[in-house]
């Protein structure tokens, strides 16, 4: 049998740091140039290291600008910088991601959680939601999976919920966005509440509300050889995967920026802040309320945040806003209600709302 020489397998190396690189470089001045384009545009005055000056909004300085004429022009500036800047992360995050997919499986990721006894398995299988690279649905396709393996209800559901709430897109816009600390303590409190929520389900022995025909079906097992994979196919794998998910997730990109610039540029910080702030105590029931019907992905559903946040909005009203959004998609429900029976679907909701309401009020008293 041939093998290729070593050198071959590290051909594309050269490509990966220019793009790097490359990438860097328009993190780096990505601020500069829109404020730049902005200046030459609508003929504003650059001061103090690039900022711009209009009035007394973000951009100040020209007086001789309406309040109109300069919310739009923050509001194309909040658009730009945050669009520039959430695909630059999402490009990153996506081929990193697409690179670990390539030594994960449904199946390796199944048998990992083979054998795990409720509470260690909650453990294990929400660590597992955050590290694979499974979206709400194709969550859902493994939830069923791992049912029909025998892995107890319990802990499939701590991996349904932690897969679409934690995952990498999420994680990487929060730190990109609002910092290490934010993204850390969103990390700790989705894994409390998908640990704690699968360990509940698990304890009232709900099994007799999983559809039928899911114990009939069994499990097939997959007997296949995994395929050893060469750095430079791995790395090609993960420019694919750039590409496969952005063609899904742009739109939902740019809607939610488009939301959060006109949040941004023309909601009142005083109205914001009177129905989302901390001082109301029904502003986090109702964010959750608003959120569990919504459809968005982490993508879309961040730069919104980002601007409730800057008008007013407290951070754990916001975030839990944010979690139900994810976490409770009305599309996984769906597709659940042909797995699950009603007051089981109806049990998770709950249980998995009320996590979130806890976690958004200490937020809201901690910061």
């Amino acid at each position: 049998m041939n093998h290729q020489p070593s050198e071959s397998k590290y051909e594309i190396l050269p490509k990966v740091i220019f793009l790097f690189t490359a990438w860097l470089a328009c993190i780096y001045y990505l601020q500069p140039l829109v404020d730049f384009l902005l200046s030459q545009i609508f003929n504003l005055q650059k001061v103090n290291n690039n900022s711009l000056s209009i009035c007394s909004c973000d951009i100040k300085g020209v007086k001789a600008l309406t309040e109109t004429q300069a919310n739009l022009i923050n509001t194309i500036r909040f658009f730009l910088i945050q669009a520039s800047k959430v695909f630059l992360l999402l490009v990153f995050i996506i081929f990193i991601v697409g690179v670990i997919r390539t030594f994960f499986s449904p199946e390796r990721t199944r048998k990992a959680l083979e054998g795990k006894k409720l509470f260690t398995g909650n453990i294990f299988a929400s660590l597992l939601g955050i590290i694979t690279p499974f979206c709400t649905c194709s969550a859902v396709t493994l939830f069923l999976g791992f049912i029909q393996g025998g892995i107890p209800l319990g802990v499939t559901f701590s991996f349904l919920i932690a897969a679409p709430m934690i995952n990498e897109v999420a994680v990487i816009l929060l730190f990109g966005l609002f910092g290490w600390k934010v993204a850390l303590l969103y990390i700790l409190t989705g894994l409390t509440i998908a640990i704690t929520a699968g360990y509940i389900i698990g304890k009232l022995k709900l099994e007799h509300w999983v559809a039928d025909w899911v114990y009939k079906t069994g499990h097939e097992e997959n007997f296949y050889q995994e395929e050893q994979l060469t750095f430079d196919a791995r790395i090609k794998i993960g420019f694919a995967s750039v590409k496969e998910i952005l063609y899904k997730v742009w739109i939902y990109v740019l809607i939610g920026i488009g939301i959060g610039s006109i949040i941004h540029g023309y909601v009142p910080q005083e109205f914001m802040a009177s129905l989302m702030g901390k001082s109301n105590w029904y502003s986090v029931p109702l964010s959750v309320l608003i959120g569990v019907p919504l459809y968005s992905n982490a993508a879309g559903i961040v730069p919104i945040v980002s601007a409730l946040l800057e008008k007013g909005a407290s951070l754990g009203t916001s975030l839990a806003f944010m979690m139900a959004v994810i976490g409770l998609s009305l599309p996984e429900l769906i597709i659940l209600k042909k797995v699950l029976k009603l007051p089981l679907i109806l049990t998770f909701v709950g249980i998995v709302a009320t996590g979130i309401m806890i976690v958004g009020y200490l937020f809201n008293f901690i910061f």
